[in-house]
């Protein structure tokens, strides 16, 4: 078991040196793929870097909005985190799990049919297995990425007391989730098999940072190397490219229970999660 790490960094605190993949200056265009999955199939978009490659990969997963606009486009946070991750070096496979059984928002929705601990979790797996059959990937260096419940999902992935599906021989490399709502993770005394990273907001009124911290903290001993950076005065969202701070009513959960939460660009926190991520990612 690789050595614990568990740190509570601060915004100024450095960062990891990058480890370096030779990439292009731009992405090719986005390519929809299905994949064979629970007897039907499992949509998705992919992007990759020019070239043959092979190259390492990421899965990514959406929150709880769904991976496309209202516009039927794919969400603009999405398609910017994929041109930082290809222009870095990566292919990215986003698994549109609402989209695939033919669902929309799940934000208002307090009891959902796709869980963020079964179906979500099988999607992700469904996904690394295609990405690890293609000839453009690496398969040994397969990473997993998530957003808001998307991020939950991901630390329901790679929970060590979560079996790999049968047969599979390679796990995903290492994980990153972004601004994960803890408190049943937190309650299951989570830990992580695989190095896994936590960022979060400070002053997110949707997804506890405190919680998370704890859930980190309670898996001393037991984990393989995770770290927690909690940014001060950040929101949920605050890696979005250019959303204002403002405030949404009706949502399913809310750390008050009122269902009002804030969302919004935190320049500095997205910077440095921009820097951060491709690098843990390439461990």
């Amino acid at each position: 078991m690789r050595e614990t790490l568990f740190t509570m960094v601060l915004l100024a605190a450095a960062g990891i040196a990058a480890r370096s993949h030779a990439a292009p200056a731009s992405p090719a265009a986005p390519e929809t793929v299905e994949i064979a999955h629970d007897g039907g199939a499992l949509k998705g978009v992919l992007f990759r870097p020019e070239g043959a490659g092979p190259f390492p990969a990421v899965v990514g997963l959406h929150g709880c909005a769904g991976l496309y606009d209202s516009g039927g486009a794919i969400e603009g946070h999405y398609r910017d985190w994929a041109e930082h991750l290809t222009k870095a070096g990566f292919v990215v496979l986003y698994p549109d799990s609402y989209g695939s059984r033919g669902l929309g928002s799940q934000c208002t929705i307090r009891h959902r049919s796709v869980r963020t601990d079964r179906e979500r979790v099988t999607d992700a797996h469904a996904a690394r297995r295609w990405l690890q059959a293609q000839p453009f990937v690496t398969p040994t260096r397969v990473a997993l990425l998530g957003w808001s419940t998307g991020a939950i999902s991901v630390l329901w992935t790679v929970r060590r007391r979560s079996a790999m599906p049968k047969d599979d021989k390679t796990d995903f490399r290492s994980a990153v989730a972004l601004y994960p709502g803890c408190n049943r993770l937190d309650n299951v005394a989570w830990s992580a098999r695989i190095p896994t990273l936590i960022l979060i907001g400070a002053a997110d009124d949707w997804a506890s940072a405190q919680i998370c911290q704890h859930m980190v903290a309670g898996a001393r001993g037991r984990s393989a190397g995770t770290s927690i950076i909690v940014y001060p005065s950040a929101y949920h969202d605050f890696d979005y490219p250019n959303r204002p701070v403002q405030v949404r009513h009706g949502y399913a959960f809310s750390i008050d229970n009122s269902g009002r939460i804030h969302t919004g660009t935190n320049p500095d926190a997205r910077a440095d999660a921009l820097k951060r991520v491709p690098q843990w990612l390439a461990r």
